[in-house]
């Protein structure tokens, strides 16, 4: 089932927020990247929505810095837990040919 879109004014009344809000996160949180029409008009997905809706939560009612809030994205983000799943495995490759070269 294909996501709905929707353009930058109907995602910052969805939001509770000004446009302007959005353009400038946008430039501070790299996840964000709406598509774009042929025209250069922003059309946001739900994923888009619900990112949109986790910073607003951590700005306004968190009270967190953009760094702060950039900081709690990296760490929850799904990419992350699977890079540090690659990295874990990846060490104890290491380790058990480590063990396995020293015989």
């Amino acid at each position: 089932m294909e996501s709905r879109r929707y353009r930058i004014g109907e995602a910052a009344r969805m939001l509770g927020l000004k446009t302007y809000v959005l353009r400038f996160w946008e430039t501070e949180f790299p996840q964000i990247k709406p598509i774009r029409t042929e025209k250069g008009q922003r059309l946001y997905t739900d994923e888009h929505i619900e990112l949109l809706r986790t910073i607003r939560h951590l700005l306004h009612e968190k009270g967190m810095t953009i760094d702060g809030a950039k900081k709690k994205l990296a760490e929850t983000s799904p990419e992350n837990s699977l890079i540090k799943e690659v990295r874990a495995e990846l060490e104890e490759i290491r380790a058990l040919l480590d063990n396995s070269a020293s015989r």
